[in-house]
């Protein structure tokens, strides 16, 4: 079993990149990655497939930190 393997939920994610969870979870079916809710978590390809897409559509949208 590993351990200390990064996770991140998609409201966090949602926060970083300034949109709605609803709309990260849209993205998470387009992009056939498993997360129902917000408190899903995800890993960091699934978060860099998401903010990827997300920066695609929405060219001007910055990652805060």
């Amino acid at each position: 079993m590993p351990f200390n393997v990064a996770r991140l939920r998609v409201k966090e994610l949602a926060e970083a990149l300034s949109v709605d969870s609803p709309e990260i979870i849209a993205t998470c079916i387009l992009l056939k990655i498993p997360a129902s809710s917000a408190l899903s978590s995800l890993s960091v390809e699934q978060s860099k497939q998401i903010i990827d897409y997300v920066q695609k559509r929405n060219p001007k949208q910055n990652i805060t930190e």
